[in-house]
């Protein structure tokens, strides 16, 4: 039931309190006194209840929880000398559990911040009752509040649980693996056995000014470069062969889009596993290159780093082209043909019209799609752990080889290194980068331009 009046509209918690009877007070200390008072028994027995649980959670659990999420732990688990019945041995003892400690801590902190929603929802409770005694207007009962919870405000009422999953699967993993940035935890701080403690941006100068910065770097670059490098020749590539398969006059086109179309009906890592045997340096490829007479040696299309590189580029191609074009062809058949025509009736030949008008209707409406592309190559640990696992290994590179991407190389930090701290920087600044390129990419895009029109 919503407020009716200019002054229920505008009130602020600061007059309801100051103007405010001594149960109007009281309800901004006890949760629900008002609703009780005011006969709406069922609701202020919620907030109270609400109340209470939640001052015992704060003796038992938040309280601890904050404490040990501010010292991460203070006593190690391990061997210890006690004197029992008289005989002094080593014990082992259990310790603190700094993971553990961070978890609970940070659930504990989402906790509060749901309590604190609870409590403006009964302070707002607290105001509308006011401000209709004020009014002298009727109080809704429990039924008109259920009614509208299951009406007027049914899409809330249904938010409620996606909401708490939300805050317990997505946003405690999440602000939990961004504190592991802040902290030490590492192969020598792995708990149980051992304590870790926040370092604060230690690790971050560690990466990108520190001794981590000679593996950093050089990664990112290639990062970059092979993100750059992959989108564009699937876009271009794709476009092309999607121009070519559209050509009027061209028979067959239904063949040869099924034949390219079928890359994509086998499952990526399939292709990519025999594409990884076919260039293995022992592979079919050198063997019959050999055979041929063209090679004396094996060409080392996955064992050298530079090779390496443009060979990824180019089985890239072979999964990413098939995509572009399907995409591309369905822009290109639903393309403006009256265009077209009279652009050829004023003496345009085909590139001039693919340069003024299907390129630029086919980037417009692609752009999007470019950008996720992009994106998802900076993410795109498939196509090098497949390939090459990141090889030829180097010895100038921590736990990194010269194929590896950030993603990959934070994948070996936590699985192989178990440099959790380290992979957390990494996958920060992978979400910077990405959401920096994303907005800037796409709100200076003619297609973030059509769509503010």
């Amino acid at each position: 039931m919503e407020i009716a009046g200019s002054y229920g509209e505008v009130i602020s918690m600061k007059q309801v309190f100051k103007e405010g009877d001594l149960k109007t007070k009281l309800s901004f200390l006890i949760m629900g006194f008002s609703n009780l008072l005011n006969k709406q028994i069922f609701k202020g027995i919620l907030f109270l209840l609400a109340e209470i649980f939640f001052i015992i959670a704060c003796i038992y659990q938040i309280i601890p929880g904050i404490v040990g999420l501010i010292t991460l732990g203070t006593k190690t688990q391990g061997m210890q000398w006690q004197t029992i019945d008289g005989i002094r041995m080593k014990v082992s003892v259990e310790g603190d559990n700094s993971m553990l400690l961070m978890i609970y801590g940070l659930a504990a902190i989402i906790f509060c911040g749901i309590f604190f929603y609870v409590y403006w929802c009964s302070l707002k409770s607290n105001r509308k009752l006011f401000v209709l005694n004020k009014e002298h207007k009727s109080i809704p009962s429990f039924r008109e509040d259920l009614k509208t919870l299951t009406n007027g405000r049914f899409h809330m009422t249904l938010m409620i649980l996606p909401l708490i999953g939300v805050l317990l699967f997505t946003i405690l993993p999440l602000v939990y693996m961004i504190g592991l940035a802040f902290t030490n935890y590492d192969h020598n701080h792995l708990p149980p056995g051992h304590l870790f403690d926040w370092v604060g941006f230690a690790n971050f100068r560690n990466i990108l000014t520190g001794r981590m910065a000679e593996t950093f770097m050089p990664l990112l670059s290639w990062t970059l470069i092979w993100a750059v490098a992959a989108t564009a020749t699937n876009f271009f590539f794709g476009i092309l062969l999607a121009l070519l398969i559209n050509t009027k006059g061209l028979r067959g086109k239904k063949i040869f889009r099924t034949i390219f179309v079928i890359t994509m009906a086998v499952p990526q890592f399939v292709s990519l596993l025999i594409m990884r045997n076919l260039l293995a340096d022992w592979g079919p490829v050198n063997a019959l290159l050999e055979r041929w007479g063209l090679i004396s040696n094996a060409l080392p299309f996955l064992s050298d780093g530079t090779w390496a590189k443009f060979s990824i580029i180019f089985v890239n191609m072979w999964v990413g082209i098939p995509v572009t074009m399907l995409i591309a062809t369905g822009i290109i058949m639903n393309l403006p043909t009256e265009q077209i025509e009279a652009a050829e009736i004023d003496g345009a030949n085909k590139f001039q019209v693919f340069r003024s008008i299907t390129f630029p209707q086919i980037l417009l409406i692609m752009t999007p799609n470019l950008i996720q592309q992009f994106i998802g190559n900076i993410n795109n640990f498939n196509v090098i752990y497949l390939l090459t696992e990141g090889k030829p290994n180097n010895s100038a590179l921590y736990q990194a080889g010269d194929t590896d991407l950030l993603v990959t190389w934070l994948y070996k930090l936590t699985v192989i290194a178990s440099d959790y701290n380290l992979a957390s920087v990494i996958g920060i600044i992978i979400f910077v980068l990405s959401a920096v390129f994303s907005l800037l990419a796409y709100t200076r895009s003619k297609s973030y331009e059509g769509g503010l029109q």
